[in-house]
């Protein structure tokens, strides 16, 4: 007998996310588990396994909130790219079904840190005088590797390697390795290139002298102005990613960014 606690937790400001709630909620019914569901900005703890309904957006929230408790999060996609869900409106019964029945599998993504903040895609660094290109000096381990003349900086991890930095002309690196990624925004040199580091170093963005600070963004969601240095690091914390058919990273590659598919296939 499944004796595992479920949450659903959804965001009311996603077009359909509450039909869709209430569709998961029929499907527990029916199956005799144990949960209860609730709005994304009311989160809760004390569950065996989180069912997330939204965008990137969404998921990125929840998997931040329930890896302070080992939590696996799985993402119901009503969002335009959703390339952290598992699972569309049209295969939710069949999706659900099979994790009640325990086929599924978890795999532990890096975070980023800095303070009381972390990331599962990417913190990102800017001039507070918005659309003036700046100086960032970058330190890692306390030594100093380079000044970027940008318009930002972007430090993002494995997961995170296909988002805001794939954007920006950074490589897309594989969620199962350690590591960081440090890509300049729109540099005024063509030697300043990403940078890929172990996830154990320190990586410290220093503010210039006549600098009136940063503004900082995790997941693009949390924002701040800063003043002085910026050291982030990796998280104790792990996201606990719930995959239906294991780690396919090049499948949702080839299916959602249409990787290595020629621009006339993409229009027929």
């Amino acid at each position: 007998m499944n004796t595992f606690k479920y949450a659903i937790a959804y965001n009311k400001n996603v077009s359909h996310s509450v039909v869709i709630k209430d569709e998961i909620t029929g499907i527990l019914k029916k199956a005799g588990a144990d949960f209860k569901s609730f709005d994304i900005d009311h989160m809760e703890s004390g569950y065996d396994f989180v069912f997330v309904v939204g965008g990137d957006g969404t998921i990125l929230k929840a998997a931040r909130f329930y890896s302070k408790s080992s939590t696996p999060v799985f993402g119901v996609n009503l969002g335009r790219l959703g390339f952290l869900s598992q699972c569309t409106a049209d295969d939710i019964n069949d999706s659900i079904t099979k994790i009640l029945e325990g086929k599924y599998s978890v795999e532990n993504r890096i975070m980023l840190e800095f303070g009381d903040y972390t990331a599962l895609n990417d913190f990102v660094i800017k001039s507070s005088l918005s659309g003036r290109t700046s100086k960032f000096s970058l330190k890692i381990n306390g030594k100093n590797v380079c000044d970027y003349l940008a318009d930002g900086i972007i430090i993002s991890t494995p997961t995170g390697s296909t988002a805001y930095g794939l954007s920006a002309g950074g490589p897309v690196i594989v969620p199962s390795l350690d590591v960081f990624v440090i890509v300049p925004i729109c540099p005024h040199t063509l030697t300043a290139r990403p940078l890929v580091v172990p996830d154990t170093e320190i990586i410290t963005i220093c503010a210039n002298e006549d600098s009136e600070g940063y503004f900082f963004s995790a997941d693009g969601q949390e924002f701040l102005q800063v003043n002085s240095e910026i050291n982030v690091s990796k998280s104790n914390n792990k996201v606990k990613l719930a995959l239906l058919n294991g780690s396919e990273f090049y499948t949702v590659l080839r299916d959602k960014l249409h990787w290595g598919i020629s621009p006339a296939k993409l229009l027929n």
